[in-house]
């Protein structure tokens, strides 16, 4: 290398130097937004899915939590199923909530719902089949919460817990919102020639 071509060192851009703080917290990082996906496989009733959503997500904003939750919508047919493939209980029920790893902060799960069970449960009960699936989704979060409905204490207190939230939710968009249209041949008897 010649004399000529001998150079300074590069000149650096000064850097500020940024104080040393303690680690942050070892607290998981979730979503703001709850994530909630809700699956239609039934053909019972028509339902808009994106408003049993947001409801699921207010009603988990509510209990100071975020999730991650599948709910899917059945038949009483695909419900019996179910019950008997993982509970080996027979015929349909109205809810079956799967844990996936709930923690305090952050819900993670799926629920199964029939809508058949809601239909013939909102008769028996004087309800709308609408207020039984939200109903029925509340029961299941709070199953992911950590309730309980084996014994009766529990089942009581578990009830209570489900009717404050059912008022609260009522109160701030109604149940009928997940009502679709019917479309030919979804929630309809006749059969058209």
């Amino acid at each position: 290398m010649s004399a000529s071509r001998a150079s300074k060192p590069a000149r650096r851009a000064p850097t500020r130097r940024i104080p040393r703080t303690a680690a942050p917290p070892s607290v998981p990082v979730v979503p703001a937004k709850p994530v909630v996906v809700v699956r239609n496989r039934q053909r019972d009733r028509s339902i808009v899915t994106t408003a049993l959503a947001d409801i699921v997500r207010q009603v988990v904003g509510r209990l100071g939590r975020t999730a991650e939750l599948c709910i899917h919508l059945v038949s009483a047919r695909e419900m019996a199923r179910v019950n008997w493939d993982f509970l080996r209980h027979e015929g349909s029920t109205d809810v079956i909530t799967f844990d996936h790893g709930s923690g305090p902060a952050r819900l993670h799960g799926e629920l199964f719902v029939s809508v058949a069970d809601a239909v013939s449960q909102a008769d028996e009960f004087g309800t709308l089949w609408p207020e039984e699936v939200v109903r029925y989704a509340i029961h299941g979060i709070l199953h992911l919460c950590g309730h309980d409905d084996l014994e009766p204490g529990a089942r009581r207190a578990m009830k209570r817990e489900e009717n404050r939230l059912v008022r609260w939710i009522a109160g701030i968009r109604p149940a009928s919102d997940i009502e679709g249209v019917p479309k030919a041949g979804i929630g309809s008897r006749k059969r058209h020639g």
